[in-house]
């Protein structure tokens, strides 16, 4: 038993690989690919312990081409050189299947190194990545490549995995191994859809079982205290963590506060309480905006108590603002208003501020016209009084549009009667 649970049960056929029905089942897209026998550069994409590596060993074992292997975080361009220099040998007549683990990890340079040898076919590139590969991988490999995306498994499928493996280490030990009601279950479901993760728990429950006559005993006790944060799937620096604060931020502007709070839970439960903070504080003021502007102040009140008290009270101050800003009336007039005064700026839409606004009160004595003739708007009825403020390149120009909610449309009634004059 040197070797994890999970490589020792690795499935050798297709037929035995836990979960990915969408590519791998009767009929399917990549199923059909590899009982063709002529495999493509592919790429495989998705989470950690869902059969990437497994599939493409499969794939390995039945083409004749030779079989290379390398990991992305530690291949060097040195070792790709070694791959390249055996397509003129005898051992590379049959050209050569690369498998890439973790491809990500390679730089641009290492990646299109392969590119004149997967692009002629000398070279078939089976590579495997946990990121995004629209976003980590370079684009001449993707062009030459076909992207499968592997899925999470479904606990119903984990839970035949577990299964099987404690059927594999009563074998291996000799010894009968009783769970407790519900054990096979929570190991399926707390894994996170990682067969592998589940398989390596199986292993750790059986050697930390209590010894009875019979055999061993599996407490569902026990299974709570070796998995109970297993389902956690985040890496800060990853695609996980991008999804989960782009739903959180979502729920909130799609007022759903049950889904907002579920993805609170789950950035408080990884330890990431700044994130929570931010996209909390962003949605208040992007999402929320001028429907209802004092709830900037209250979520920021919110924030800063989250982080003075800190985890676990931390969460009761976030759920309070975070419900209220999923409930709260919605604009984004102030966003979209911003957003294209900055759009014009880029395009070189400007010009010289008007004289009257100018932060002087004297004029040159090249000044066609002197004299500031600023008018104080404190002087005029209403505190308002009709002057040119935009450069005159833009003195038309409209970027704020009141929403229709109750205090936009209050301050839109509010300022037709002072400068007697529909706005829109």
């Amino acid at each position: 038993m040197s070797s994890p649970l999970a490589d020792r049960l690795r499935p050798a056929a297709l037929s035995e690989v836990i979960g990915q029905k969408h590519l791998l089942g009767e009929g399917k897209s990549l199923r059909r690919i590899i009982e063709s026998g002529q495999i493509p550069n592919m790429i495989f994409y998705g989470p950690s312990g869902v059969g990437k590596t497994t599939v493409a060993r499969i794939i390995a074992a039945q083409t004749k081409k030779r079989l290379h292997k390398l990991n992305g975080t530690n291949a060097s361009i040195s070792d790709i050189k070694a791959i390249v220099d055996e397509l003129d040998s005898i051992m590379g007549y049959n050209g050569i299947l690369l498998y890439l683990d973790e491809i990500q990890y390679l730089n641009k340079k290492q990646q299109q190194s392969l590119l004149e040898y997967i692009e002629d076919g000398r070279i078939t590139l089976i590579a495997s990545t946990t990121e995004n590969p629209y976003f980590y991988i370079y684009n001449a490999v993707l062009s030459r490549s076909t992207v499968f995306e592997f899925k999470s498994v479904e606990p119903e499928e984990v839970e035949k995995a577990v299964m099987r493996g404690f059927a594999a280490m009563e074998q291996e030990t000799g010894a009968p191994i009783r769970l407790e009601d519900g054990v096979a279950a929570h190991i399926a479901a707390s894994c996170g859809g990682d067969v592998r993760k589940a398989l390596n728990t199986v292993e750790l429950l059986t050697l930390s079982a209590r010894n009875e006559e019979e055999g061993k005993f599996v407490s569902l006790e026990l299974a709570h205290e070796l998995s109970q944060r297993s389902a956690m799937r985040y890496d800060r620096e990853g695609d996980e963590h991008y999804d989960i604060v782009s739903a959180y931020q979502k729920s909130m502007r799609g007022s759903d506060p049950d889904a907002a709070i579920h993805y609170l839970a789950r950035l408080l439960e990884a330890g990431d309480l700044p994130s929570a903070c931010r996209r909390l504080m962003v949605c208040a003021c992007e999402d929320v905006g001028l429907a209802y502007p004092m709830i900037i102040p209250i979520v920021k009140a919110a924030v800063d108590a989250a982080l003075q008290v800190g985890m676990p009270e931390a969460r009761l101050c976030l759920a309070d603002a975070v419900i209220l800003v999923a409930t709260a009336p919605k604009s984004n007039t102030a966003h979209n208003a911003i957003n294209e005064a900055m759009d014009d700026l880029k395009q070189g839409k400007s010009g010289p501020i008007p004289r009257t606004l100018q932060n002087k009160h004297f004029d040159g004595e090249d000044a066609e016209v002197k004299g500031q003739f600023y008018q104080y708007p404190h002087d005029f009825p209403g505190r308002w009084v009709d002057q040119q403020y935009l450069p005159d390149a833009l003195k038309d120009r409209v970027y704020y549009h009141f929403g229709e909610n109750k205090t936009e449309q209050a301050a839109k009634a509010y300022w037709e009667r002072v400068k007697g004059k529909k706005l829109d």
